[in-house]
């Protein structure tokens, strides 16, 4: 996630970056076409107090490891959480398979599967933009950008 939003902040991302998991929250301040947009990061350590942080009308850019498999069906609990909190029922949501530069093609779809996508979208108001991004290659920035118009 760290290494995304410095991508976003237009911030040089190599194959030297490094980050280390975020314990708190981060502000990332994003400008795109003279727009500026805060957004806050918040590290999975702190899961059980994300809902002090819902606020109605809110967009979430939920992110998961896809170079992770042993972590996807646990960030599918905790999506299926936040998803069906009554403060995010209007939320608009972004789901971002992250590493998608060191993951196998086929990854997205085992993702899909393990985070049981389709049980997910029967069972909630929202609908999911679903996006394929890597901070080393840039691959779905601009996605990324324009939703957060």
């Amino acid at each position: 996630k760290t290494l995304l939003l410095k991508r976003l902040q237009n911030e040089t991302v190599d194959d030297k970056s490094s980050s280390i998991p975020t314990v708190g929250t981060n502000i990332y301040h994003i400008q795109s076409n003279n727009v500026f947009k805060e957004v806050r990061e918040i590290g999975g350590t702190i899961a059980p107090l994300w809902s002090k942080y819902y606020k109605p009308s809110i967009k979430i850019h939920y992110v998961v490891d896809a170079a992770n498999l042993c972590q996807i069906s646990a960030a599918g609990v905790l999506l299926y959480t936040i998803l069906t909190n009554p403060e995010c029922r209007k939320s608009k949501v972004m789901l971002m398979f992250t590493k998608m530069d060191v993951s196998y093609r086929q990854m997205r779809n085992e993702a899909l599967l393990m985070l049981h996508i389709d049980r997910l979208r029967k069972e909630i108001n929202q609908s999911i933009t679903i996006v394929e991004t890597s901070a080393l290659t840039g691959e779905g920035i601009q996605q990324i950008v324009d939703f957060l118009k």
